[in-house]
């Protein structure tokens, strides 16, 4: 009876078979068997599209279907397939080895009639892995395993890091710096990352093992900016913090917490200038300069500095102003100490810019041109214009000293005359009469002396 052969070539003798080889051919088996278990073979798949058919090699070895361990190697051109029979049950450690410049062909590992498992195109497929045959497929034992390699790329799921060391960079799927990592000889501090439960935000904290106060520091590149791109920047460590609110359109708000004062200063020593706002109702807005500073409001290239102050928005949305001209000087104007002593006095000033108040007797107060009647005022004067119809000019109710003062502005008053009107019973030059002037080019002034004789004219 002649001998059989396994799926992998192992010799099976039979009975009173092989006198006088039966030692070379057990010495076989057992090398074959010693191949099978734990053999390594390099085998080339080296060229374009193409498959590599592997078989086994009866009652000999070097059968790289019949050795543990492959080394599928060589440089590819196209898609590669190698096939082992369909009908053996066995497994293998097989490294794909091959090189591709162009990191687009792929190595499958099948049976010739069934499925198989291919290693992926470029970098990510030279790796190795444990498949087996079923007697029909090949099947990648390995798949789930999550095996992890020096140089592969895998994704770790529900893993614990414990304190791993990670070189200069971690790198994002793309393979490009996602984070760069400097380390500091003796380092003691460091970022602590966590996270947090529904509601709440996670925290990047400076931490240390023996520094109590720990600054975070962030530097941008070049002239770059420092962006916190959130529409609200809380700054404190409660939720009574101060915050920092954009509108998304260039408009940023300061917000202090619960009851405290918003205070601006220009540094944080002791010859800061600042400017507070109370919290309170109807709190104050205070600017203190420090020392002998000013509060400075700047001109540009098109006009001076200028205050602006509104009228209650109930009334109106009118503004006084005040500005300055053109100066030839620096000036300074001391207010008064105290309010004036008399309702009417005016400011008036020393050659430094001191300012007082004082009594101002006599003087004029020139009125707009007349051209229709009216009711006089003391203490003004009048421009009339009678070109176009004669009309009454009436004294207002006189008190002693009061003066008011006419002139013929278009000298008309000879054909359209100008009548002084009474007030009541005042008289006019001692006359319970108006009075009628008609003299071109006149001007005059009446004086108030008493019930008896009135308004009188002071010059003539």
């Amino acid at each position: 009876m002649a001998s059989t052969y396994t799926d992998l070539g192992v010799e099976k003798m039979a009975t009173g078979e092989n006198a006088g080889t039966w030692g070379t051919k057990t010495n076989t088996n057992w090398d074959l068997i010693e191949q099978i278990s734990g053999g390594y073979v390099s085998q080339s798949i080296a060229g374009g599209v193409q498959t590599t058919t592997l078989t086994k090699s009866d009652g000999a070895t070097g059968a790289t279907m019949a050795t543990r361990i492959w080394n599928l190697n060589g440089t590819i051109t196209g898609n590669q397939t190698v096939t082992v029979p369909d009908s053996i049950e066995s497994w293998w450690i097989i490294r794909n080895a091959t090189t591709d410049s162009s990191d687009t062909y792929t190595v499958e590992v099948k049976t010739v009639s069934g499925t198989g498992i291919t290693f992926a195109a470029g970098s990510a497929g030279r790796v190795t892995k444990l498949l087996y045959t079923d007697g029909t497929n090949v099947i990648d034992a390995s798949a789930d395993f999550g095996e992890v390699t020096l140089t592969g790329t895998q994704t770790l799921t529900n893993k614990t890091l414990t304190s791993p060391k990670i070189g200069t960079s971690i790198l994002d799927t793309n393979g490009n710096e996602l984070a760069k990592v400097t380390a500091t000889g003796s380092a003691t501090n460091e970022f602590t990352i966590a996270n947090a439960a529904t509601g709440s935000g996670p925290t990047l904290s400076s931490t240390g093992s023996s520094d109590s106060n720990i600054d975070i520091n962030i530097t941008p590149a070049g002239t770059g900016d420092v962006v916190l791109a959130g529409d609200t920047v809380k700054v404190g460590d409660s939720g009574a913090a101060a915050t920092l609110t954009s509108n998304g359109a260039g408009t940023l708000t300061v917000t202090t917490g619960g009851t405290e004062n918003l205070i601006l200063n220009t540094n944080n020593g002791t010859n800061s200038s600042n400017i507070t706002i109370t919290d309170a109702a109807n709190g104050d807005v205070t600017i203190n300069a420090n020392g002998t500073g000013d509060f400075v409001i700047q001109g540009n290239s098109d006009r001076a500095g200028r205050i602006k102050i509104y009228e209650d928005t109930d009334a109106g949305t009118n503004f006084a102003s005040f500005t300055v001209g053109s100066l030839s000087e620096d000036t300074t104007y001391t207010l008064p100490t105290a309010f004036p002593s008399t309702t009417g006095d005016v400011l008036a000033s020393t050659d430094a810019g001191v300012l007082s108040w004082t009594t101002v007797s006599g003087g004029v107060s020139w009125q707009a041109v007349k051209t229709t009647g009216f009711t006089a005022v003391a203490g003004e004067g009048y421009f009339c214009n009678t070109t176009s119809a004669a009309f009454t000019a009436t004294l207002p109710a006189g008190t002693i000293g009061d003066e008011v003062n006419f002139i013929d502005y278009a000298g008309t008053f000879d054909t359209n005359n100008l009548t002084v009107g009474r007030n009541g019973s005042d008289k006019i030059n001692g006359s319970a009469a108006d009075l009628t002037v008609s003299v071109e080019r006149a001007a005059f002034t009446l004086v108030f002396t008493d019930s008896t004789q009135g308004w009188l004219l002071k010059d003539k």
